[in-house]
């Protein structure tokens, strides 16, 4: 999690995230590990790591800070 203020112009941080869109209904985006796997039908996943996305966004400047938490 960030501090409270924007690293680039120190404007005010709030939570949010990054939604997906998946089968017609909204999902928060992962993390995967590795390089996708493309296929003719979208990427292959596997069991390759996944870490859902938390996002922060600066009220000031718009700057996006991301982390997937473990």
């Amino acid at each position: 999690m960030p501090s409270n203020s924007c690293p680039k112009c120190q404007g005010s941080m709030s939570e949010g995230f990054i939604a997906t869109e998946k089968s017609g209904t909204s999902a928060v985006s992962n993390w995967v590990q590795g390089a996708p796997d493309k296929r003719w039908w979208g990427i292959k996943l596997g069991k390759k790591a996944q870490h859902e996305i938390q996002t922060w966004r600066c009220g000031r400047c718009g700057f996006l800070e991301s982390y997937a938490r473990v």
